[in-house]
């Protein structure tokens, strides 16, 4: 920002030349001259105006900036359901674990969003509202799901190796043919989930609510971790298995 200082009146030709050898004048008349015209200049009311004009000019831009947060925000949201919806049914994430993140930062419920076949591998997601989503077959190894609302959602065939789903709401999910190997469900809940011929090997279950589990046939529970009393019994009476290897 300028600052306009009232300059002093400059001496007179005759006391400015006796400080100075006659060689020096000519460059001291010129430096005279410009005193002059910042002496007049300071004294001009346009340019104190134009300085005021151009603190508000910057001051009316923050404000505008922070009106218009809103409509910013709006479009980064609606940029990125165009990146989603424009990448269904196709492989790869077409920048639609970015478009996720960024959704699900700003609060933005994902309620039906699909994802079928996705690569999605680390994609983070903590806390967000995937309510009846689409993720069947996608790739969501490592990814972080934690206190999830994946309730009623389509999760067939899906990787969640070494995922995090701690806290998972997975009521009424399909999980058939899901790969939960290492993945970490701790306190999630599965009740009226399917995990009919999912692989649960290495899977970390504690405090998992499994009472009301719509099927568990066919599935793998071989080495799954930290079990609830009952479940592995209750998981081999209902057709589970435990076998070492994936076949």
């Amino acid at each position: 920002m300028l600052v306009r200082e009232l300059r002093p009146r400059p001496h007179s030709w005759s006391e400015y030349k006796q400080n100075y050898t006659p060689m020096a004048l000519p460059f001291r008349a010129l430096e005279r001259s410009l005193e002059w015209s910042a002496y007049y200049l300071s004294r001009w009311a346009l340019l104190e105006v134009l300085e005021y004009l151009s603190i508000l000019s910057v001051l009316f831009a923050v404000i505008f900036y922070f009106a218009e947060s809103g409509d910013r925000r709006k479009q980064k949201h609606y940029q990125a359901w165009q990146v989603i919806n424009t990448a269904q049914g196709k492989g790869g994430s077409g920048g639609r674990i970015e478009a996720l993140q960024e959704l699900n930062l700003d609060h933005v419920p994902l309620v039906g969003v699909n994802a079928e076949g996705a690569f999605l591998q680390g994609v983070q997601l903590e806390g967000a509202n995937l309510l009846r989503a689409n993720l069947e077959a996608a790739d969501l190894r490592d990814s972080g799901l934690e206190a999830s609302d994946l309730e009623n959602s389509n999760l067939r065939a899906a990787n969640f190796r070494q995922a995090n789903l701690r806290r998972a709401k997975l009521e009424g999910a399909d999980l058939s043919d899901a790969d939960l190997v290492n993945a970490d469900l701790r306190g999630a809940d599965l009740s009226g989930a399917s995990l009919e011929n999912a692989d649960l090997r290495n899977t970390n279950l504690a405090g998992i609510a499994w009472k009301n589990i719509r099927s568990i046939a066919k599935a793998n529970i071989h080495a799954a971790r930290n079990a609830p009393a009952g479940f592995e019994a209750w998981a081999l009476q209902h057709h589970a298995a435990s076998v070492a290897s994936e076949e």
